[in-house]
């Protein structure tokens, strides 16, 4: 699934997205990282939400009409994720992905599990577990 963060296009699996909601407001949770925006009640279900940009180190953002939350479903439960807007459910052939350059040396590296070549420009694929970790 492609979606946009401060004008860049990401990707994550779409095997781990649950759900796509609208923002909504989300109760902050005192002494939290900073990325950590708090929680939301989805249907009964106490759901964390991470602010991707904020965990990705990219400038904060005020939310849009087109702000999402993207749920997903990992290891450790589920987790919504800020999102400037979704874009689409895409497919890339594997001869269009490659592993992250050596030479790129910055901290969000470590979440961006592979790069893929589309028509219109790449595309950053996220580690979803490895982003979602508190303690990484």
């Amino acid at each position: 699934m492609a979606f946009r963060l401060a004008g860049e296009a990401y990707g994550i699996p779409i095997a781990c997205v649950q759900e796509v909601i609208r923002a909504c407001e989300i109760t902050a949770i005192p002494r939290t990282p900073t990325y950590l925006r708090g929680v939301v009640n989805l249907r009964g279900k106490i759901v964390p939400v991470v602010d991707l940009r904020g965990r990705l180190g990219l400038p904060a953002a005020g939310g849009t009409a087109a702000t999402r939350i993207v749920v997903v479903e990992v290891e450790d439960g589920v987790v919504g994720m800020v999102v400037d807007e979704v874009n689409e459910v895409l497919r890339l052939p594997v001869d269009r992905v490659e592993a992250p350059s050596d030479l790129v040396c910055d901290v969000t590296v470590d979440f961006i599990r592979a790069i893929g070549r589309r028509d219109d420009g790449l595309i950053l694929l996220l580690d979803v577990a490895r982003t979602l970790q508190i303690d990484a």
